[in-house]
């Protein structure tokens, strides 16, 4: 009775012994497979970070491609704008000259004039040579993009809007503004306004 009793407690613990080995395989099992996804999602993060590396590297070198071309093709920008003041002060001491009454209607004056139209000519000249060319304002229509409105005028013949004075003549450099024409536009005066308004009232009325 003794010894089935003996042969049953061995029976009971080789039981529980394999039992815990089934449950520590397993455990290993479920341990490797946890390692071989945390490896795998490494991979994956690693080949991600090296894709937007790669990405932020092109993106880099577009970037400075074109900062490149536009350094090469744009590179007189600065030197053209302070080269405008040329133009300033040539037109300014042309007009000094011709609002001079001693000087009006002489020989010396018309002369002089010959002569700064001549340097003008030649100066922009060289300014179209190297793609800076003035900018066409009068009778055009305000354009916010090159022209800046100093002030309105009244004027009844032109449409709203229009250019019919030039403070001071604006630039473009190929396809870039070198800087705006400084303009007065035309506006309809308040008589004329109130008239336009008057005779809308009257057609509605009909």
């Amino acid at each position: 009775m003794e010894k089935e009793e003996n042969i049953n407690k061995n029976n009971d613990e080789n039981l529980e012994k394999e039992t815990q080995d089934l449950k520590k395989d397993d455990s290993n099992d479920i341990q490797n497979e946890t390692n071989e996804e945390t490896s795998e999602e490494k991979i994956l993060k690693l080949e991600d970070k090296l894709a937007r590396t790669f990405a932020e590297m092109e993106n880099q070198r577009r970037r400075f491609e074109k900062e490149k071309d536009e350094a090469y093709e744009y590179g007189g920008f600065a030197f053209a704008k302070e080269a405008l003041n040329l133009i300033d002060n040539f037109e300014r001491s042309k007009q000094i000259l011709e609002n001079d009454v001693s000087l009006k209607n002489s020989e010396a004056l018309k002369k002089t004039l010959e002569h700064f139209d001549i340097i003008y000519k030649n100066l922009i000249s060289v300014f179209s040579k190297n793609d800076i060319k003035p900018i066409e304002s009068l009778n055009k229509k305000l354009d916010p993009n090159l022209h800046q409105a100093m002030m309105e005028i009244e004027d009844n013949e032109k449409e709203p809007g229009t250019i019919i004075q030039e403070i001071q003549k604006g630039f473009t450099i190929k396809d870039r503004l070198l800087r705006p024409s400084l303009v007065g536009v035309s506006k309809k005066s308040d008589n004329e306004d109130k008239k336009n308004q008057k005779n809308e009232e009257n057609k509605e009325a009909k």
